[in-house]
């Protein structure tokens, strides 16, 4: 029997009451893949990550990590919401040190200094002791980053993660998450409402219906990588995300 690897979705539906937030879903992210969920907002997209997370149950369907029913397979998610949630009390050390201690495997002085070691990876080993407060929002994304990759797992949730940041700030953070991917090659599902975002950074985009969310469309990204902001003027770049705008003008219900 072949086994396949990754995150396997099979009809998963999920319901609170007589509200359908999601309905029949069924993707594949392959071990090692990026791919970016794109669609309307509250379309059920965070929903899905507090399935894949064990806050939510699927009111019908499962999920699979290597094949295996999601229940045996652990605690395989690290979950990156949109907002840093950083504590202000915490230095930056000793909140990516939280990542190791939630993890399990580490007390808090053991855990400082594991983060300690991580800082460079993301740019931060000169702000091992500063506190949030004193941090750009892009460095707190960091730092928020680090914190979730600390915490061992072997597939990472992003939820609109440089969402409230502008647009240089975003751009930087984007190319930045490029380049360590590049190096880590972990598992990544990435929900955004940032279509060049998704180009950016994705090598399959799926695309959402409004509420309750469906699979619109799949696109496989042409791109080499690594990525470079000069490739979104090129003529594959251009035309996908003109079909994602289609796609996703269609799973809102607008005529494109």
């Amino acid at each position: 029997m072949t086994i396949t690897k990754g995150i396997t979705i099979e009809g998963l539906s999920k319901s609170y009451d007589s509200l359908s937030v999601i309905e029949n879903l069924n993707l594949h992210v392959e071990r090692g893949e990026f791919v970016s969920i794109l669609g309307p907002s509250g379309c059920g997209k965070s929903t899905l990550f507090s399935v894949l997370t064990g806050i939510e149950q699927a009111s019908v369907g499962e999920v699979l990590i290597d094949g295996q029913p999601l229940a045996q397979a652990g605690s395989p998610f690290a979950w990156m919401p949109q907002r840093d949630v950083l504590f202000p009390w915490r230095t930056v050390a000793d909140n990516v040190g939280l990542g190791f201690q939630v993890a399990g495997k580490h007390k808090k002085k053991e855990a400082r200094e594991r983060a300690i070691d991580l800082l460079p990876t993301f740019g931060l080993e000169d702000f091992a002791d500063s506190h949030p407060y004193q941090l750009s929002g892009g460095m707190r994304q960091r730092v928020a980053l680090a914190r979730t990759i600390a915490q061992d797992r072997d597939i990472l949730l992003l939820d609109e993660p440089f969402g409230a940041l502008d647009a240089l700030t975003r751009t930087e953070l984007q190319l930045w998450l490029d380049e360590i991917w590049e190096r880590e090659r972990w598992t990544v599902i990435l929900i955004t409402h940032d279509v060049r975002e998704a180009v950016l950074l994705s090598d399959r985009i799926y695309v959402f219906s409004d509420r309750p969310a469906q699979i619109v469309a799949e696109f496989e990204v042409p791109l080499e990588r690594p990525r470079t902001i000069e490739m979104l003027a090129g003529a594959q770049a251009t035309q996908l995300e003109l079909d994602l705008l289609r796609a996703l003008h269609v799973g809102s219900g607008d005529t494109p």
